[in-house]
């Protein structure tokens, strides 16, 4: 063979065994990469002829498929769309999956590795292969009472089970319908979501548990009271609660609001402190405590851990190296305190559970197409976020709140109800956020809640968390107890 020859030779043997790397490499390495590519329209095609489960809340599908023809086989629709958007999130041709529509997507195709055997199954009989139903823990009375009771104004309502972790409502504000997204009109699908995107209202985003977290405010007190009272105070422990508080290295100061005493001689028990909401008294206790005694406390609560529910939960968060005047700042929820409307409801829920800080979850049980039961949620204690002392004297401490304090309005007749108001203060020379975060009955707490309304909702600058949130979280407390 003559030079020239084996040069082409050599050439051709090589794009060969470049055309053959790049093939395997396609064929075997991306593929699974390629696969769950959303572009990938005959991705979408096999995945949407299958038969989807469904999205179910008191043993009614809320997100369901129902056949058409058409390439893609079945269409996804939502049943009460808007009440259930920000849980069960979308499908879409177009922009893919969110909510559980996206974390539980394996267990409604069928691809789970729980269905193996269903699958094999599916195999032997010729069946057409069907996805598993996904029943969420949320109740439908206390979901609409909490949707109803915070209306139009921006914000978000979560209620738990504090005895198990189960979400028993997750509401934000202003929501949006799935079913305009759900669509195989790509063109009309596109134009909605361009829409919902660009509103300035953001109704895509979760304010529950995702989004711009909030400063929480006077709600963060509980914060500082359990980390006091594992430190050894006693709700009965005089504090420092001057008419105006300076902050040491600083010519700016704090007071409470309206600009009210908390009690005569300039001390006030922390009982008391915690019942009016007295800023000077806590933000003295955070320089007394430390930074570091509230950033352990916080992260005992769960400030700054990550959380799936499944749906991704943003981390709340305590500032790391605060001063002095950050440091009693953050003690009254503001400087760069930051917390989720769940994480405030965690913050309840231990209270209420004796100090066990149980983990949030949304999935109740996952039945195969059989209706057999594939999965089912155990409640697990997340983490000790106190002591059982800690939490019977601090749950006592809220009762006064709402007895005779500044959450008045979230009393539920016969009932003794556990809360704690906020009004946070927002960085933008905006009306305040309004808050409350409790739990009821007392003494057998069955739910805790956490409200946030997005400055001062319809009352504007004239909100607190007493006036415009505490009635919410009542509406939600009437439903869990009228069950």
């Amino acid at each position: 063979m003559n030079t020239p020859v084996r040069r082409i030779a050599v050439v051709v043997i090589a794009m060969f065994l470049a055309l053959m790397g790049a093939a395997t490499w396609v064929q075997y390495v991306q593929a699974a990469q390629l696969n769950a590519d959303p572009r990938n329209v005959r991705t979408l095609y096999r995945e949407y002829d299958n038969f989807r489960g469904p999205v179910v809340v008191g043993g009614e599908p809320v997100a369901s498929s129902t056949p058409v023809d058409d390439p893609f086989g079945f269409q996804r629709s939502y049943a009460q769309g808007p009440l259930y958007a920000h849980a069960t999130g979308f499908y879409s041709v177009v922009f893919g999956r969110t909510g559980i529509e996206r974390a539980a997507n394996e267990l409604l195709t069928g691809s789970a590795d729980s269905l193996f055997w269903s699958r094999i199954e599916d195999l032997v009989t010729g069946r057409q292969p069907q996805g598993s139903s996904v029943e969420l823990t949320i109740d439908p009375a206390v979901q609409q009472a909490a949707a109803a009771a915070l209306g139009s104004q921006r914000g978000a309502v979560v209620a738990l089970d504090p005895r198990t972790g189960a979400v028993l409502a997750m509401v934000s504000s202003p929501t949006y319908d799935p079913n305009v997204l759900a669509g195989h009109d790509t063109t009309a699908v596109n134009e909605a979501y361009r829409a919902l995107d660009a509103d300035p209202a953001e109704p895509l985003v979760n304010r529950a548990i995702a989004g711009d977290t909030y400063p929480p405010g006077s709600t963060f007190k509980l914060v500082d009271a359990a980390a006091a009272l594992e430190a050894g105070l006693t709700p009965d422990s005089e504090l420092a609660a001057p008419d105006v508080l300076p902050l040491p290295g600083s010519s700016a100061t704090i007071g409470n609001f309206g600009g009210a005493s908390c009690g005569p001689g300039g001390t006030v028990t922390m009982r008391e402190a915690l019942r009016t909401s007295c800023n000077t008294a806590f933000a003295q206790l955070g320089l007394d405590l430390g930074a570091d005694a509230l950033r352990e406390q916080a992260q005992r609560f769960g400030f700054g851990a990550p959380l799936s529910i499944p749906l991704t939960v943003v981390p709340s968060r305590f500032p790391e190296d605060p001063d002095a005047p950050q440091t009693a700042l953050s003690a009254i929820g503001q400087y760069d305190v930051r917390a989720t409307p769940l994480q405030m409801a965690m913050v309840s829920a231990a209270i209420a559970n004796g100090g066990e800080q149980m983990e949030p979850y949304l999935i109740s049980t996952v039945r195969s197409a059989d209706l057999e039961v594939v999965e089912e949620a155990s409640p697990d204690v997340l983490r000790t976020s106190m002591s059982q002392a800690t939490a019977q004297a601090l749950a006592e401490m809220m009762v006064g709140v709402v007895e005779s304090g500044t959450g008045t309005a979230a009393q539920v007749p016969g009932v003794r109800v556990a809360g704690k108001t906020g009004t946070a203060q927002t960085t933008d020379d905006a009306a305040p956020h309004a808050w409350f975060t409790g739990f009821a009955p007392a003494d057998d707490p069955q739910v805790a809640v956490a409200v946030i309304v997005e400055n001062g909702g319809d009352a504007g600058n004239e909100a607190t968390g007493g006036r415009v949130a505490a009635p919410i979280a009542r509406a939600v407390f009437e439903a869990v107890l009228a069950r």
